[in-house]
């Protein structure tokens, strides 16, 4: 195919996707193709042209609160495994978890990301030991009204069932990859269809539903195409894509990071698969020098913001750019204003969400 021909093969397939004419199977795999710089500007611009008709020059943000770095899985991409030896683990306290979660709330984040591995502690005794985290919740909750993410690995339901109870509005597992054979290989011992199940649960019961990916592990275009399909299936009303960083003491230690141009390039194809989503640039895998290629690429959600001097690690890496100070809504605001966006209010955020679940989950 020539430049010409394969040019014009872009333009009609943007000009669809600007129209919100659902681009084909074919296309898809198409875009994720494309380098040559024009060409990838010209799709990024496309994603931030849809993200601007539905949220304007808006950008929501997370706090991050890892609570517990322990784990009792054997991911072969994680930091956090169970027999990995490389790292000192913590597991905070009620106390700690909220007054680092009004730190956040006081910053002027619109949601806390409360996040940990699958800790044995809490998943002991068919759950008992999330009681008092569910306390926790309820708490942060009743003072705050924030909206709440959890990010506990796979609970069980009737422990699902009391965190919504409490307050918690999210509940994110990512799949990771919709590949069975390469899920097998990076989340070992796992099973697929229970972390998708409980997914499914989840949005059952009236939670907003994150989905993610991460690329660089070995998985495809066909694998990506296929996991934007399933994330279409599940209903998700938020998708992510992160980058894979090797992990010390991990069996992909020496695995070959991917160029972060395939994570932006998914980003903008995401947005132009859901226009109306939630799409996260992560402060995780490059930081606050990583944020503006991301929201240039059509994000619309700044997630990971971990306040200094709170004892909290990060995932992909676990101390980049925390204690500077530079995650944080301070540091994280002029980058949007040279982006010519701006952050987005509590009450945006909290519209959005009212309307995400009258439309798409009739709750």
């Amino acid at each position: 195919m020539t430049v010409d021909l394969a040019t014009s093969k872009l333009d009609e397939m943007l000009q669809k996707a600007a129209k919100e004419i659902p681009l084909k199977r074919n296309e898809l795999l198409f875009l994720l193709k494309v380098s040559d710089q024009k060409d990838v500007a010209k799709v990024f611009k496309t994603a931030r042209f849809l993200r601007e008709r539905y949220f304007e020059d808006k950008i929501f943000t997370y706090g991050f609160v890892y609570f517990s770095t322990y784990c009792r899985n054997e991911c072969a991409f994680c930091l956090y495994r169970k027999s990995n030896k490389e790292l000192q683990r913590y597991r905070k306290t009620d106390m700690e978890i909220m007054k680092t979660a009004f730190r956040l709330v006081d910053s002027g984040v619109n949601l806390i990301d409360l996040t940990m591995g699958e800790d044995p502690f809490f998943f002991e005794n068919q759950g008992a030991g999330f009681a008092h985290m569910i306390r926790t919740v309820e708490m942060i909750k009743k003072s705050t009204n924030i909206p709440i993410m959890l990010s506990a690995g796979v609970v069980p339901e009737d422990i699902l069932m009391e965190f919504k109870e409490a307050g918690v509005d999210w509940y994110a597992t990512y799949q990771e990859t919709h590949n069975p054979e390469l899920y097998r290989k990076l989340r070992l011992g796992q099973n697929f269809e229970e972390r998708m199940q409980r997914k499914r649960v989840a949005q059952q019961m009236g939670l907003l539903l994150e989905e993610g990916l991460l690329t660089g592990v070995g998985d495809t275009d066909a694998d990506l195409v296929d996991s934007l399909e399933e994330m279409g299936r599940l209903g998700s009303d938020q998708v992510r894509i992160m980058s894979f960083i090797p992990q010390k003491g991990t069996p992909m230690q020496n695995f070959s990071p991917v160029p972060r141009a395939k994570e932006l390039l998914v980003i903008a194809v995401m947005r132009i698969v859901f226009p109306d989503l939630l799409i996260p640039a992560s402060l995780d895998v490059d930081g606050l020098n990583g944020l503006a290629e991301r929201l240039n690429a059509g994000a619309n959600v700044v997630t990971s913001i971990i306040p200094p001097e709170s004892g909290l690690a990060g995932v992909s890496n676990q101390s980049l750019d925390i204690e500077d100070g530079n995650r944080t809504i301070t540091k994280i605001a002029p980058v949007l204003e040279k982006c010519g966006l701006g952050l987005a209010s509590r009450d945006d955020y909290a519209e959005w969400i009212q309307r995400r679940k009258k439309l798409s989950h009739n709750f």
